[in-house]
C-alpha cells in the first residue's frame, strides 16, 4: 500500500495541472465591429426634417445604418424611393434607385435604374450612377444619362447640375435641341424653296448635337 501511494500522488498532481489554468478555447470573430450595421430596420417610410421643416419623406424596403465607418453611411440595398417638398408642402421632385447609399446623412450615392423627376419643369433624368449633394444642392455623375426637358432630349457622359435641374451641364453629348429662331429674317413666298408649301421644307426646327462642350 505504502508503494502505491507515490505513485497516486503523481497521478493527482497531472489532473490538477491539466484542468485548472488553461483559458477554454475561443473563436476570432468573423467580421469586425465597423461592418455590421448598429441598426437594420425593415418596412421604412418616414419624414426628414431640416431646420425643423419637413424636407424629404424615404420609402425603402430595407436600411441599414453604420455608425463606426468613416464617414458614417446609411444603406437601402432593395432599392429607395424619395419625395422632395417644396415650400408649401407639394412634392417638387421625386427619384427612384434600385440602391442607396447616404453618406455623413447629406450625400447621396444612387445606383441601378436611377430616375428623377422634376415636376414643375417637367423635367426627367435618367443613369446606372448619380451623387447628390443635398448640403450644396448638387447633382453629377461621370457615367452614361439621359436628360429630356419641355425643348431638349440630351444624353452624355458627363452630367452636373443644382438640384433644381435648372442650370445643368451635359459633356460628350449626343441628342437635339431647337434651333435659335430669327424672328428678324423674311418669310418666303409661297411656293418658294423652303417654304412650308414646299415639298422640301424643313420640318420642326431642332438639331443633333455631338460635341464634348457642356450645354446649359
Amino acid at each position: 500500500m505504502r508503494n502505491l501511494l507515490p505513485i497516486l500522488l503523481v497521478f493527482l498532481l497531472a489532473l490538477t495541472g491539466a484542468c485548472g489554468t488553461d483559458a477554454p478555447p475561443t473563436g476570432s470573430a468573423i467580421r469586425g465591429r465597423d461592418s455590421l450595421p448598429v441598426m437594420t430596420t425593415y418596412g421604412v417610410s418616414k419624414l426628414i426634417s431640416d431646420s425643423g421643416v419637413v424636407k424629404y419623406k424615404l420609402v425603402a424596403e430595407e436600411w441599414r445604418y453604420y455608425d463606426r465607418t468613416q464617414p458614417a453611411r446609411q444603406e437601402f440595398p432593395k432599392g429607395i424611393f424619395m419625395e422632395r417638398y417644396d415650400k408649401a408642402f407639394k412634392v417638387d421632385m421625386y427619384l427612384t434607385a434600385d440602391t442607396a447609399y447616404c453618406y455623413d446623412n447629406y450625400l447621396w450615392e444612387l445606383r441601378g435604374r436611377v430616375f428623377v423627376c422634376e415636376r414643375t419643369k417637367g423635367i426627367t433624368y435618367s443613369s446606372e450612377q448619380l451623387y447628390w449633394d443635398t448640403r450644396n444642392h448638387r447633382m453629377y455623375s461621370h457615367t452614361y444619362m439621359h436628360i429630356v426637358t419641355p425643348d431638349r432630349d440630351l444624353q452624355g457622359d458627363w452630367f452636373e447640375a443644382n438640384d433644381q435641374l435648372s442650370d445643368y451641364h451635359v459633356k460628350q453629348t449626343r441628342g437635339y435641341m431647337p434651333l435659335p429662331q430669327d424672328k428678324s429674317a423674311t418669310l418666303p413666298e409661297p411656293g418658294a424653296s423652303g417654304s412650308p408649301d414646299s415639298p422640301g421644307a424643313p420640318s420642326s426646327p431642332s438639331t443633333t448635337v455631338e460635341s464634348t462642350d457642356s450645354i446649359r
